[in-house]
C-alpha cells in the first residue's frame, strides 16, 4: 500500500522554527492534510518527540522520533528511530558532541520544549543550530548501532547537504533513500545527477512553519501501515 509521508518537520525547539510549531498544532495539521506518517526532526535534539508521540496516540497517524543532525562537515542527516528510547540515547551522544556554547535567542530564536498540552516546560539553552563534533561516518555507525535509519537531507541544495559539501554519495555508506527539498524538480535534478537514479527518493517539507507541512503528495510503498514496514521501505 502507499502511504503519504513527511519525514522532515521541525518544532519550536529548532531555533529557526516558528513558535506555533507546537505538538498539538503539528499533529492536528498533519491529520488535516491527510498524512499517514511523519517524523519530528529538530536540529540536534529530540526533546519534543515525546510530546508529539503522546499527542498522536490513538489518532491514526504514525510519528517517528527523529533528529536533523549536523555533522562536523556541515552535512545535514535525517536520523530516524523506531523508539523514543533509542532516539534519546542518540540525543545524549549528540549533546556530548555539541560545542559548549549557549543559544542566542535574539539572534537564532528561542528553543522551546513542550508537554502534550502545548505548555512550555523548558527552554534548551544549548546552541542547537551549529555542528556537532561527529563525522558523517561516526553518525552512520551510531545510528545503525541503534537500529535507526539515515536519510541524507535536501541533497539538491548547495549548502548543508551531502552532495553540496562532498560532491558525491560515499559508496561505503548504507544509504537507500535520499531526500530532496519541497521545491525540487526531481526529474531535472536526476538529469543532472544521473548516477543517483539507483537511489529511492522522498520529498519532504523541512517545515519550520505549519503551512510548510506537505499536503498528501509524497508517498512511499509499505506492506503495512506501521513503523516496522516504514523502516523496511526506507532501509
Amino acid at each position: 500500500m502507499k502511504i503519504a509521508v513527511d519525514f522532515h518537520i521541525h518544532t519550536a525547539l529548532s531555533p529557526c522554527g516558528d513558535e506555533d510549531m507546537t505538538p498539538n498544532n503539528i499533529i492536528n495539521m498533519c491529520i488535516l492534510k491527510g498524512l499517514d506518517a511523519i517524523a519530528i526532526t529538530d536540529h540536534n535534539s529530540v526533546e519534543n518527540c515525546i510530546a508529539c508521540l503522546q499527542v498522536a496516540k490513538n489518532k491514526g497517524i504514525i510519528v517517528i522520533p527523529g533528529m536533523e543532525l549536523q555533522t562536523k562537515e556541515e552535512v545535514h542527516l535525517i536520523c530516524l528511530f523506531k523508539s523514543i528510547d533509542k532516539a534519546l540515547s542518540f540525543q545524549k551522544l549528540v549533546y556530548d558532541k555539541l560545542p559548549v556554547k549557549e543559544n542566542n535567542p535574539k539572534l537564532f530564536g528561542r528553543q522551546l520544549i513542550f508537554n502534550k498540552k502545548d505548555e512550555v516546560v523548558g527552554e534548551n539553552k544549548r546552541m542547537l543550530i551549529g555542528s556537532s563534533n561527529l563525522s558523517i561516518n561516526e553518525v552512520f555507525h551510531e545510528v545503525e548501532k541503534r537500529a535507526g535509519i539515515i536519510i541524507p537531507a535536501h541533497v539538491d541544495r548547495n549548502s548543508y547537504s551531502l552532495i553540496g559539501t562532498l560532491g558525491f554519495i560515499p559508496k561505503e555508506l548504507s544509504i537507500k533513500t535520499l531526500e530532496v527539498s519541497k521545491t525540487c524538480n526531481l526529474n531535472t535534478f536526476l538529469d543532472k545527477y544521473r548516477y543517483l537514479r539507483k537511489y529511492q527518493f522522498i520529498q519532504s517539507s523541512d517545515a519550520h512553519y505549519l503551512w510548510d507541512i506537505l499536503e498528501r503528495e509524497n508517498f512511499i510503498e509499505v506492506d503495512q501501515k506501521n513503523i516496522g514496514s516504514i523502516f523496511e521501505s526506507l532501509r
